[in-house]
């Protein structure tokens, strides 16, 4: 069922629900005042039967009064039924009685009230006393009544079915004026599957739901937009970083081709330039594959011991630190953060491999974590105030680095990191080491092992 059909469906469902519930609360009012007054009519004929002979016909328009003996006889005679009710009331076993009967064709409404031994009449012959129990029997024809009921019955489905009619259109006109910007807003999201365009954006209009829905749109637009420009500006910066050392192995394999020709050294120099620039190549798809995880990685999330962590990077960057005599000094404090391991681990360790890397031989670094808040300082040259806002660029390296080993994007994956887990990183210079100083900040929760309280750093 298309949501046009549905509109209408449904604005034609109210409308018949309200139209049928209105007559047929018009019918049952005018039925009841209708029979209402024949009613009243009646008991007040049966408040003074003694000013109306038996056998009166013109107690009331329509209207035949008798008495019912205990014998099932009547006075008059008349050709009014007697049944069980009335042969009841007339023996004394019955109540007062208000019915609609039929007989001869026609609908009557039916007064019974029973009179007890010795009650007092008026009669042909003046006040009769009837020994024996009695009812008075009070008739009205309502065949006038219920041809009148007939015709409103008649008018209210006339009614029902205008109504419904009306209701039809009104829905056809009303789903016409509610979907019209609905459907422009498919015809331009239709027209942005198609062209593909997704720097298109929507008139957003009003400040109404279809207004909501299209500055909806647009945002999921920009969203599109800007990760497809990001994926662009990857790949282009990916294929150019991956295109030196691509053509040095192109030129040391073409080299090896003469390898009868070189040397021992040679040889070895060679075979050192290639496996670096293999290693090179390794590193570069590794941390192309952690930026392509975007910023929501995958994998559970979990409270980590941040000083925990830092221990075990610290451990494992001291392996490479010692090559250079470089000393690591630590201390942290316990604090926990919300996140995945995996990330918080290669974050940490980017910036160690960074500080090692710029860190001379003999040098320090300093690393610091307390409540969410990690630091790592070297005695490196230290990053340059102009450099500052591009250091967490992807493939972005400084001119002094651009003769070291790296692919560019171990501080991009950390900047990636910190937003992952709510969080920001900064760099300046280090005012004891002389170096680079990093600060990650990280928004931290409670141990549930440990119970550290600890507050939101971020």
């Amino acid at each position: 069922m298309t949501f046009r059909l549905r509109v209408i469906t449904a604005t034609l469902g109210v409308a018949a629900v309200a139209v049928v519930l209105a007559s047929l609360a018009s019918f049952w009012t005018t039925r009841n005042a209708i029979m209402h007054s024949v009613d009243l009519s009646l008991e007040q004929a049966s408040q003074s039967p003694s000013s109306h002979p038996v056998g009166d016909e013109n107690l009331v328009t329509g209207a035949y009064f008798e008495l019912v003996l205990a014998s099932g006889s009547t006075i008059p005679a008349s050709n009014v039924p007697i049944d069980a009710a009335i042969l009841a009331a007339a023996r004394g076993h019955g109540h007062q009685v208000l019915r609609t009967v039929s007989f001869g064709g026609q609908p009557y409404r039916e007064l019974i009230v029973p009179l007890p031994a010795k009650s007092v009449v008026d009669c042909a012959t003046g006040l009769c006393q009837v020994k024996t129990t009695s009812a008075e029997l009070f008739v009205v024809n309502i065949a006038g009544q219920v041809g009148e009921l007939r015709h409103l019955v008649r008018t209210l489905i006339l009614v029902v079915a205008g109504g419904l009619a009306v209701a039809l259109g009104l829905g056809l006109a009303i789903a016409r004026a509610a979907l019209h910007p609905l459907e422009d807003v498919t015809s331009e999201v239709e027209t942005v599957a198609e062209t593909t365009d997704v720097s298109r954006r929507l008139d957003e209009g009003a400040d109404d739901e279809l207004g909501r829905l299209r500055r909806a749109f647009n945002r999921l637009l920009g969203s599109v937009e800007r990760s497809q420009s990001l994926q662009r500006q990857l790949v282009a910066d990916a294929s150019h970083e991956l295109r030196t050392p691509l053509t040095s192995l192109r030129t040391n394999a073409q080299v090896l081709r003469r390898a009868g020709d070189l040397g021992p050294e040679d040889l070895e120099q060679l075979s050192g330039d290639i496996v670096t620039q293999v290693d090179e190549l390794a590193t570069l798809v590794t941390d192309l594959g952690e930026l392509s995880r975007g910023e929501r990685s995958e994998g559970s999330v979990v409270a980590i011991r941040l000083d925990e962590v830092i221990d075990e990077c610290v451990d494992t960057a001291r392996t490479y630190a010692r090559i250079k005599d470089v000393h690591i000094d630590v201390a942290t404090a316990p604090s926990s953060v919300l996140g995945r391991r995996d990330r918080l681990v290669r974050a940490v360790s980017n910036l160690l491999t960074n500080a090692v890397k710029f860190t001379p031989a003999a040098g320090r670094i300093e690393v610091r974590s307390s409540h969410g808040v990690v630091t790592i300082a070297d005695s490196g040259p230290g990053i340059d105030e102009a450099d500052r806002p591009f250091v967490f660029d992807r493939f972005w390296r400084s001119r002094s680095a651009r003769a070291l080993p790296g692919s560019g994007l171990g501080l991009s994956i950390v900047a990636q990191v910190a937003d992952e887990l709510g969080g920001s990183v900064s760099v300046d210079r280090d005012p004891d080491l002389g170096g680079a100083r990093f600060t990650l900040h990280l928004p931290t929760v409670i141990d549930a092992t440990g119970g550290d309280e600890i507050s939101d750093s971020s």
